[in-house]
């Protein structure tokens, strides 16, 4: 029987449950506000970081674990002849991935590091993938390949209350910044290469919500149907379940979960953003 241990970063948001019923290790993202450093669901809650980041001179900063973090999980793993595979947020908006690979290679094992390209619950898509099947006692190759057609099946969508977060955090203009402010502008984004793509910009919550809808039609119109579907949400939880609800209408042969996304997701977004992330079939 295959011994594989699966490993993640807390961008990922897998529930308590998840990561007991699949034996994940997860691996902390660090977080620095106003000057204070904490690791994400160890030192700071995510409703509590929201809150400080409400009142937080500057945007908080986000970064990756510690390499040595990296190195003494993976030694820890590997001591009784396991390989390890550990997949990571989108190497495109963080150094996660390459500090994975730095402490990989300092350690003697097999382990094998994987950009998932996606954050949230995406990522979270092929992290499960991973640890179903090592359950199951698939080898790393078996593993692999199921988790790069997860990715290939895997689609994120992320709609933005406030521009402000994308501003300071170099994503958007400040000039374009300061005129979806000024003009009540949402956006709606999807994740492409490894980052954020701007689909729309629609003037006051009405249409961004108008856009969510279309969103949900064109899943619908996809033949292959869907495999899992969750929301996420940044201090929003009424228009979260909304959306939740209208996805669960929509099929309901998948079963919709609802997340308070992580950290890291909610200082590139900002406060009261939405994201909804599917697998296809």
């Amino acid at each position: 029987m295959s011994n594989v241990k699966i490993v993640t970063d807390s961008s990922a948001i897998l529930s308590d449950e998840e990561v007991e019923t699949y034996n994940v290790t997860v691996i902390p993202m660090s977080l620095t506000i106003d000057g204070t450093l904490y690791q994400d669901g160890v030192t700071i809650g995510r409703n509590e970081f929201l809150d400080k980041m409400k009142v937080a001179k500057e945007l908080p900063t986000t970064s990756q674990p510690p390499i040595g973090e990296f190195t003494k999980v993976y030694e820890n793993l590997v001591a009784d002849g396991a390989s390890v595979i550990s997949v990571h947020m989108s190497g495109g908006l963080s150094g996660t991935v390459n500090a994975a690979k730095q402490a990989a290679e300092l350690v003697d094992g097999d382990i094998t590091v994987v950009d998932s390209t996606f954050i949230d619950r995406a990522e979270a898509f092929q992290v499960l993938t991973a640890a179903e099947l090592a359950q199951q006692g698939a080898t790393v190759p078996e593993i692999l390949e199921q988790v790069v057609l997860t990715r290939e099946k895997s689609v994120s969508h992320i709609f933005v209350a406030e521009m402000d977060n994308l501003v300071k955090g170099g994503r958007i203009s400040k000039t374009a910044g300061a005129v979806a402010s000024l003009l009540n502008i949402h956006a709606g984004l999807h994740l492409a290469d490894g980052g954020f793509a701007i689909d729309v910009k629609a003037r006051g919550a009405k249409a961004i919500k108008k856009y969510m809808h279309k969103i949900i039609d064109d899943m619908q119109a996809l033949p292959v149907g869907m495999r899992r579907i969750d929301v996420s949400h940044a201090g929003v939880p009424e228009k979260a379940n909304e959306l939740t609800e209208a996805l669960q209408t929509a099929f309901p042969d998948v079963t919709v979960h609802t997340f308070e996304t992580s950290p890291n997701s909610a200082t590139h977004a900002g406060a009261g953003a939405l994201a909804i992330a599917y697998e296809t079939k």
